[in-house]
């Protein structure tokens, strides 16, 4: 479930010490009346089943719980406004605990027997009733897009918000495979208003070479007047019930929230390619004893690119592609296992069926062999500026899927040397197509290039959940001190939206 707090939050600093007292060893905290009133604003799981409760009762309650529980649905900056259930919920679901060992065997959490699973939804609460929508319908597009545009994000600020174009939710819902009856939606009774959505595509990805069939899940939206029903819970559980019909036992979402348990973690970077308007939009902070024109200095690119044989990828570059990502994408503990059909789909732009472009994507051939030895795409998210004088939007390019030859030389330098000259690139071919900033996760081989290509460390992490499977935590590309890390690759090989 990509969560609205995705892309922001901070990290909490760690605090250790060798005495622990008696709470401490209970898995219990010392909570005070405003530490506990700070938890319920920013964890909104909590403030519903504590509501009516004066300070000292919840802070007495909390102190019988757990670190567990008290992170449950709480990002780790505690900024959180959507709710993603609450701790009771998750824990009658088959995900691992928090407090599991974990093994590096992996498997089904539970055996499914299609049976056993309800024909029909669970009741809602009265005035409300199950849709399933039709994204061949413009209208019911268009009733989704509202939806998301005005429900599903906005920072904590009410700075921005994204602005999913409905080119982009044909692109993420209605991939190879896709069907209707996993696009579901919330409807009030009586107006016929879309008031919640959850959605899933089919995919197949690889867990430690072990090939999963999964839904992934997305687009998990309550409409703000609703967000006190508590349709979350219900909501993740009628697209469970429907995938258990398909036959799909196991999901894979994320979140910018701690839930059980994850098994990676990633952290956001984010490069400027137009400096001056994200600063003037709010989004990047002017350096304390720095101005203006030094940080556009410091952020300009050349106007040209330097791989040799780089041009826009085409139909005829699909079968290259297919076999040279899914080499590239067997390096990685956790990957998606591309079909060719999933990669002219997710990236060969289509401009005689699509309105708006959302992915771009670039191969090098080699200019002798002609030979596909390299590519790299990203896609579009717009945010919408809220109230600014000057500027109504930030265009930002997310780093999609790539894969290089160089990868398997075995040769860390060369393969370094290769994605910075790349991704150099990117962001040139990026600064071109007038997007504003280019945002990246720590998976794939990005350690090697974030840092030296200037991006700046986001205030995000991106929390990757599997539904129904046990395995051991892969690495998210940062070490210890949230840094990305080159000896913390090889875990993370898959992108979500």
């Amino acid at each position: 479930m990509s969560d609205s707090k995705d892309r922001k939050g901070k990290a909490p600093e760690a605090q250790s010490t060798d005495k622990k007292s008696k709470n401490e060893k209970d898995g219990a905290m010392k909570i005070t009346p405003q530490m506990a009133e700070s938890l319920l604003e920013n964890n909104p799981a909590l403030r519903n089943e504590m509501a009516g409760m004066d300070k000292e009762k919840a802070a007495e309650a909390m102190r019988k719980m757990n670190i567990a529980e008290l992170l449950t649905g709480l990002s780790v900056s505690g900024k959180n406004q959507k709710d993603m259930a609450s701790y009771k919920f998750w824990q009658t679901q088959p995900v691992p605990r928090f407090d599991e060992t974990s093994t590096d065997t992996g498997g089904p959490i539970k055996i499914i027997d299609p049976e056993k699973v309800s024909k029909e939804p669970d009741a809602l609460i009265e005035g409300f009733e199950w849709a399933t929508l039709d994204l061949t319908n413009e209208t019911e597009l268009q009733e989704l897009w509202d939806l998301l545009t005005y429900h599903y994000v906005e920072d904590d600020n009410a700075m921005f918000r994204f602005r999913y174009s409905q080119s982009f939710l044909h692109w993420a819902l209605m991939s190879p495979g896709w069907k209707k009856e996993w696009h579901v939606g919330v409807r009030a009774t009586k107006s016929r208003k879309l008031v919640a959505s959850i959605c899933g595509v089919p995919t197949e990805i690889t867990v430690r070479n072990q090939k999963l069939k999964v839904v992934e899940i997305n687009f998990l939206c309550i409409h703000k007047k609703l967000r006190s029903k508590r349709l979350t819970p219900v909501l993740i559980k009628e697209i469970t019930r429907r995938c258990y019909l398909n036959g799909i036992y196991q999901a894979i979402y994320t979140a910018g929230v701690v839930l059980p348990t994850p098994v990676s973690s990633c952290r956001y970077y984010h490069r400027p390619l137009d400096w001056l308007k994200l600063y003037e939009v709010g989004f990047s902070p002017l350096p304390a004893g720095s101005t203006k024109a030094r940080q556009i200095t410091k952020n300009h690119l050349p106007s040209t690119t330097s791989t040799p044989g780089l041009r826009p990828m085409e139909p005829k570059d699909i079968d290259a592609v297919h076999d040279l990502l899914q080499r590239y994408s067997s390096r990685f503990a956790l990957n998606q296992a591309f079909t060719r059909e999933e990669v002219d789909h997710w990236l060969v732009h289509k401009p005689e069926t699509v309105k708006e472009q959302v992915v771009w994507a670039y191969v090098a051939e080699d200019p002798e062999t002609h030979k596909i030895t390299d590519f790299f795409s990203f896609y579009n998210l717009e945010s919408t500026v809220i109230q600014n004088p000057k500027h109504d939007n930030v265009r930002a390019a997310y780093l999609y899927y790539y894969a290089t030859e160089t990868a398997f030389t075995n040769d860390m330098k060369a393969l370094k040397e290769r994605l910075l000259m790349l991704m150099n690139d990117a962001l040139i071919l990026a600064k071109k197509a007038h997007f504003d900033v280019f945002n990246a996760l720590t998976l794939h081989d990005n350690p090697l290039f974030l840092e030296q290509l200037k991006f700046g460390a986001g205030d995000g992490q991106l929390h990757f959940y599997l539904y129904n499977y046990r395995t051991a935590p892969v690495p998210g590309g940062v070490n210890d001190k949230n840094l990305p890390d080159e000896k913390r690759m090889g875990g993370v090989g898959i992108v979500m939206l």
